[in-house]
């Protein structure tokens, strides 16, 4: 009888040991695939012109590239007042943003939430001014994913 007890200590130790094995290979491969999703990466970009008032960009990429977690804007080659940002999400109400305030060259704006954990934007509706003499400037709206 002890020997049969001995047997069946090692076998409940090995599964023991099998499935903190196994636990710890599915956190490890849940976090390594999380750290990898969680990146800025560039939605939409346009050229915008000093003569023009307003602007509408659509989301680029595919259903699942447009869904993230927050938005942001930064703009490269002048200085552009931002007026009002109207932000579409697919199956849920438009946010407005307004007074987001003059952005610098190379400057961004602070993140934004999406409604809910998640959703998918469909695009970007500013309203701007450029600011100074420059006849163009480059608007990209940012997904965190």
């Amino acid at each position: 009888m002890g020997e049969r007890k001995s047997k069946m200590k090692i076998k409940i130790h090995t599964l023991r040991a099998f499935f903190v094995v196994a636990a710890s290979a599915v956190l490890l491969g849940a976090v390594g695939s999380a750290r990898a999703a969680d990146e800025w990466f560039v939605l939409g970009e346009q050229t915008l012109k000093s003569a023009d008032p307003s602007v509408e960009i659509k989301s680029q990429g595919d259903r699942w590239k447009k869904d993230v977690k927050q938005v942001k804007f930064s703009v490269e080659g002048a200085d552009v007042q931002i007026i009002k940002v109207v932000l579409s999400w697919d199956n849920r109400p438009d946010k407005t943003l307004t007074d987001v305030g003059t952005l610098k060259a190379g400057g961004q704006t602070a993140p934004t939430e999406a409604p809910g954990r998640k959703a998918r934007l469909t695009a970007v509706k500013i309203q701007y001014k450029i600011v100074g003499d420059a006849p163009t400037a480059t608007f990209k709206i940012w997904g965190f994913d």
